[in-house]
């Protein structure tokens, strides 16, 4: 695999930050994941930090060097995040559970599969066309599908923030799955919160892409999402990978697994409470338990090994 990735999330104008952001790699697959968390205090930002933590840590499992069934994968992770979540509300006696949405893409063997939940979203774009991209699970996108609105009318619709698919909820959550869809050499696979995609218009950031420096390309868009986004600019993260199947002379930041051990992962993820971009009011102390009650969580849910 030969690939250049890039991540980033921004606090926006937002007291703290709910995004939480990811990628990991083995030789032969690669993942990427992003999660928007919705709740009160801190319990949004634990609420993405499972779903980002449990999928990561499946991949460095299961990835040897490839993934048996990327969609199993998919579905399996996100469900385990799911139940995850519940218990941790459970077991702090919270009376309404955290959520999050998810996206989380798999690429191997030039293929990528990627599945979501709720309004995060994925683009495919090849030579500065969009070729794919998820459909929201939000009340708004449902009134446009049913005619009720007008596609103009959702960017300022009083609900347009409500999703009706998560991570976290009272029901179990509607993931939708993409189909497998070969990658060719050049194409960008970009996965965002709304706080990124929701100010920028699809063509505008399909266009922007079509440029070779993805180290360029996606923080001028985030500059622009906030721009544009104004003083009730929402938390923005992305992750994006340029595929880079045929030859090319490496950049400095192209990611080349060729060399990689049949055994070997590498993570790209925080750890909860360590990152000044991901603001928390909360002591030492305080980080330090949630990051063992984080642990605890998810580890009723990892593989056996």
């Amino acid at each position: 695999m030969k690939f250049t990735i890039y991540q980033e999330s921004r606090q926006g104008k937002r007291s703290n930050n709910e995004d939480r952001i990811a990628y990991c790699y083995s030789r032969d697959a690669l993942l990427m994941v992003v999660a928007d968390g919705m709740g009160g205090h801190y319990y949004g930002e634990i609420a993405s930090q499972i779903a980002a933590q449990t999928l990561t840590e499946a991949f460095q499992h299961e990835a040897k060097p490839g993934l048996n069934d990327p969609f199993l994968f998919l579905q399996r992770g996100m469900t385990n995040a799911h139940h995850a979540i519940l218990d941790f509300a459970m077991d702090h006696n919270l009376r309404d559970s955290p959520r999050t949405t998810c996206v989380a893409c798999v690429i191997q063997d030039n293929v990528a599969y990627w599945a979501h939940a709720g309004d995060s979203r994925l683009y495919l774009v090849r030579d500065g066309r969009l070729q794919a991209q998820t459909r929201d699970h939000s009340r708004v996108r449902a009134l446009f599908e049913q005619g009720v609105i007008t596609e103009a009318q959702m960017a300022n619709h009083p609900e347009r923030n409500k999703v009706y698919s998560c991570l976290g909820g009272p029901q179990p959550p509607e993931i939708e799955f993409s189909r497998k869809t070969p990658l060719e050499a050049g194409d960008v696979v970009l996965l965002s919160t709304d706080g990124f995609w929701g100010p920028l218009p699809p063509e505008l950031i399909a266009a922007s892409l079509r440029q070779a420096n993805l180290m360029q390309a996606v923080p001028a868009l985030m500059g622009q999402a906030e721009e544009r986004g104004g003083p009730y600019c929402d938390n923005l993260s992305v992750v994006a990978a340029r595929w880079e199947d045929s030859y090319v002379e490496l950049a400095q930041s192209t990611v080349s697994t060729q060399t990689m051990g049949l055994d070997e992962v590498t993570t790209r993820l925080d750890k909860f409470g360590r990152n000044p971009a991901y603001k928390l009011d909360l002591s030492d102390d305080e980080i330090e338990k949630a990051i063992e009650e984080i642990r605890s969580t998810i580890e009723k849910y990892s593989p056996k090994k």
